[in-house]
């Protein structure tokens, strides 16, 4: 009999597929880390560069514009080659892409090396998303996200702490350096480790990459997960690329303090991402997504109108915002994991990777123009951001109803 989406099965894992989780958490760890350091070095960059929100805003868009861009055009050949070896392709450019960030000395020369980033970095999630699907069946899909996530939570305690305190001992341009040689080494760690992953190479496979492309994109099914994922961006990178400079700006916590925010609240994180992933295998997908919704909306709300408040208030208001956001990415990543056909899985990942960018590079834009700073350095209608996150998260929370009811009628 089928395996349903949501089977209450946990079976365990072999030593492989540890090693596999492993490696890639690794790579979601160093492609994440890419971006969101981008958030806590917002209040070096800025008036290191002399630029505004509104030019901050279209450099973290930058990444996302391109990276959308190189999610549709790698669509339609996505499952046409091993999945090894497109992930270490995009892997090597965006090492590349990472060293002429951590070399840029304007704000035009840190825009093109974002784009450049972009074009690579910007497939890797849908290749690594692909893979886990390959190699995990559905009722451990659950725990492959939450622990591939918990690269999220590492990029809050080791590697965003780390980065604000080069930064500030050196300059900005050191933590894209350091980033660079670290994902090096564990590149070289995959090449080594991990097998081809090509069995879908043995399926039946369509002539022409487009209409591989067009196949994938008119499946209503498909079309529900898309547009999920664009709305659970959008919020997202409205909130995340002032976060640095509302913390420091209007909230009162200055920049030797910012780096512990961010850790205490990726150790909570780290231990959270897995149980989350258990409980959604055990308990069903929407019901999780249910509770972290209702947590990410009441948490949003109350921190975009916070007062200048203490360092211990904002880390646990911090912490269960982020299990909010963890509670809804991880089950609905499982959740559609199992939607495409090992033949469309690459294209559906990669379309998928590029709507959230083109829907973050969206979101981050119209985010810079409606976030400004005042002459005492506060950033004001920050709020506004917190509503729109409300509105996108109640829509999203539609969309998963539907996918979820319509899941178990397929295998």
């Amino acid at each position: 009999m089928p395996t349903t989406i949501n089977s209450p099965a946990t079976p365990a894992f072999s030593r492989y597929q540890k090693i596999v989780v492993a490696l890639l958490a690794f790579l979601q760890f160093a492609v994440i880390l890419d971006f969101m350091i981008m958030s806590p070095l917002g209040a070096v960059i800025m008036p290191a560069l002399a630029i505004g929100p509104a030019q901050f805003g279209l450099v973290v868009s930058a990444y996302a514009f391109s990276a959308g861009i190189s999610g549709l055009l790698t669509a339609g050949f996505a499952d046409r080659y091993d999945r090894k070896k497109l992930l270490l392709f995009f892997y090597t450019g965006f090492i590349l892409g990472t060293v002429w960030c951590g070399l840029a000395q304007s704000f035009e020369a840190l825009v093109l090396a974002r784009v450049v980033t972009g074009l690579f970095g910007g497939v890797i999630g849908s290749v690594v998303l692909a893979i886990a699907t390959d190699l995990f069946a559905p009722a451990m899909r659950g725990r492959v996200m939450g622990l591939i996530q918990t690269a999220f939570a590492a990029s809050q305690v080791l590697g965003i702490p780390i980065s604000i305190y080069l930064s500030n001992h050196w300059d900005w341009h050191v933590p894209f350096l350091a980033l660079a040689a670290i994902g090096l080494v564990g590149g070289l760690i995959v090449a080594w480790q991990m097998e081809p992953v090509n069995a879908h190479l043995g399926k039946p496979q369509e002539h022409s990459p487009w209409m591989h492309l067009y196949h994938t994109v008119k499946v209503p099914h498909h079309l529900l997960a898309f547009a999920t994922t664009a709305l659970l961006t959008m919020g997202g990178f409205m909130l995340m690329p002032f976060s640095s400079a509302y913390i420091v700006n209007n909230l009162g916590i200055d920049m030797q303090h910012l780096p512990t925010v961010y850790l205490v609240t990726g150790i909570c994180t780290i231990f959270a991402g897995p149980m989350i992933g258990r409980i959604a295998d055990r308990r069903g997908k929407f019901p999780v997504f249910l509770f972290g919704t209702i947590v990410s909306i009441v948490t949003v709300v109350i921190y975009t109108h916070l007062p200048r408040i203490s360092l211990p208030v904002l880390i646990v208001l911090n912490a269960i915002m982020f299990v909010g956001i963890f509670s809804r990415m991880i089950p609905f990543q499982a959740l559609a994991a199992s939607i495409p056909p090992p033949t469309q899985r690459g294209a559906f990942n990669a379309i998928s990777a590029s709507l959230q960018q083109l829907a973050g590079g969206v979101a981050s834009v119209v985010a810079g123009h409606i976030v400004s700073q005042g002459a005492d350095g506060r950033l004001q209608h920050f709020d506004v951001i917190g509503y729109l996150m409300v509105a996108t998260s109640l829509g999203s929370l539609v969309l998963v109803r539907m996918l979820d009811q319509r899941a178990p009628a397929r295998p």
